[in-house]
């Protein structure tokens, strides 16, 4: 079993910048794929960016040239950088993770069954 807990988010004006983490309580290393999805109110979970073990990374046309995946594994923690934000940016965003491989097919890559684990979400509110 894999908890995983975000934090860093927060109130930001349209154009800052924010950067979420989220811890894991076993070895990052270990679940081989990770990812970030958000939630806006009224709207599907969608996601946003994921990361395998050897460190590749896919991203979501949404999150294209702004946000940043990345991960530490020394500190069991996942990272989202997000540049350049804008009020559609607004929403709860989750953590996932799962013990297998990221799929690397566009049409499951971000399907929320390829992902065992989940956080609680930090929320994300960006004002124009």
């Amino acid at each position: 079993q894999v908890q995983l807990e975000e934090s860093g988010g927060g109130s930001v004006q349209a154009g800052g910048s924010l950067t979420l983490s989220c811890t894991a309580s076993t070895y990052t290393g270990s679940t081989n794929c990770m990812a970030w999805f958000r939630q806006a109110p009224g709207k599907e979970r969608e996601g946003v960016a994921n990361i395998d073990s050897d460190g590749s990374t896919r991203y979501a046309d949404i999150a294209q040239g702004r946000f940043t995946i990345s991960k530490d594994n020394a500190k069991n923690t996942l990272y989202l950088r997000m540049n350049g934000l804008k009020p559609e940016d607004t929403a709860m965003y989750y953590c996932a993770a799962d013990t297998a491989p990221c799929s690397r097919l566009i049409a499951t890559m971000f399907r929320e069954l390829e992902y065992r684990y989940w956080g609680q979400g930090t929320q994300v509110t960006v004002s124009s």
